[in-house]
């Protein structure tokens, strides 16, 4: 399993430490459902978050992992697109769908693995033949944030 790098970790530090730990589990699961992707890193004004992509590009993102200050969010990027018979999605946008984690416990939950199964397999129908090598990349960081930085937690 591909480790976080230094300036994943480093941006989550500015939260608790049980969030990190959820945004890192979360991450492994969609790792796990899709090891060929690319990972694209924002450290934004209210959260820290991360794309997954078979390619370098936002748009053609199947899923994201965001940190907020009490929760973390399993975004699907079509996620309005997926089958949904437990009810997990929450949303009402045209494409975009998510679950709340709470706790490591809620990604065990049936139907979150299927989800993200299906959400890679969205993601590699949009990737041409040759994608992208699989590696994270930090693609932005804002100076200003909501959040307080880590030295004042």
């Amino acid at each position: 399993m591909r480790r976080p790098p230094a300036e994943l970790r480093q941006f989550l530090a500015a939260y608790d430490a049980a969030i990190g730990t959820l945004f890192l589990a979360t991450r492994r699961d969609v790792l796990a459902a899709a090891p060929a992707a690319t990972e694209l890193i924002y450290d934004a004004y209210n959260a820290v978050s991360a794309a997954f992509s078979f390619t370098n590009r936002l748009k053609e993102a199947f899923c994201h992992v965001a940190a907020y200050r009490g929760h973390v969010n399993l975004g699907f990027n079509r996620g309005a697109a997926l089958p949904d018979p437990q009810g997990l999605l929450v949303g009402s946008g045209t494409s975009i769908r998510h679950i709340r984690i709470g706790a490591v416990g809620d990604l065990q939950r049936p139907g979150v693995q299927r989800l993200l199964r299906l959400a890679a397999a969205q993601g590699r129908a949009l990737a041409p033949a040759r994608a992208a090598p699989s590696r994270p990349i930090v693609k932005a960081v804002f100076a200003r944030k909501r959040r307080p930085p880590a030295s004042q937690r």
